[in-house]
């Protein structure tokens, strides 16, 4: 629905420019009816989620330079503003992270509730990197430069995941890389099935 409003919003702007262009009397109607029929025609193809999804964290990410003080410039921009924006990202999260002196550190299902912050887990931080990386790139960046790519975020989020591991006792375990075998797909787990019991 919301796609035919924007339609309707775009061809009524197309209709106030070409009245606005001074053309008057049939050949205007004629030029506007062909020109709506064009855009019918070739609308713009839907964004995957993935595609949406970055260009949101794009955007937020560039909202966020803006608003510092002083604004910071994309060419300007380094490893240490895209930590603090990590950092920033936390007071957003969902994921209960127990502190040392926490009753609850180091259990996987805590019997009660708690005091300790809620932060960003660790692999949405991963996928939210991943996705800046390549959009920083897709926005003129190169990708010797690319601040995403840095080893002070790797070590962060390596230091990120081993913390929340141990505050919230859930290991996390590397994922095995599919490979070829004589007889086959060796999957995840070591069976045809492609799930891990656990």
């Amino acid at each position: 629905m919301s796609s035919d409003k924007g339609k309707d919003i775009a061809s009524e702007g197309s209709s106030r420019s070409y009245a606005a262009s001074g053309r008057g009397g049939e050949g205007s109607q004629h030029d506007l009816a062909q020109h709506q029929r064009q855009q019918q025609a070739h609308p713009q193809p839907a964004l995957s989620r993935y595609e949406s999804q970055k260009r949101r964290d794009w955007n937020t990410f560039c909202q966020y330079l803006r608003n510092q003080r002083p604004p910071v410039s994309l060419h300007e921009c380094n490893a240490s503003h895209v930590l603090d924006f990590l950092r920033y990202l936390d007071q957003f999260g969902k994921t209960k992270v127990h502190l040392q002196g926490c009753g609850y550190f180091g259990q996987p299902e805590p019997a009660g509730p708690c005091t300790c912050p809620l932060k960003q887990a660790w692999g949405s931080l991963d996928a939210l990197i991943g996705r800046l990386r390549a959009a920083y790139e897709e926005n003129g960046g190169s990708q010797e430069t690319n601040p995403f790519a840095s080893g002070g975020i790797r070590v962060f989020l390596r230091e990120v995941r081993d913390s929340q591991a141990k505050a919230r006792g859930i290991p996390y375990k590397k994922k095995k890389k599919k490979r070829n075998t004589a007889g086959g797909m060796m999957m995840k787990g070591g069976e045809g099935s492609g799930f891990n019991s656990q």
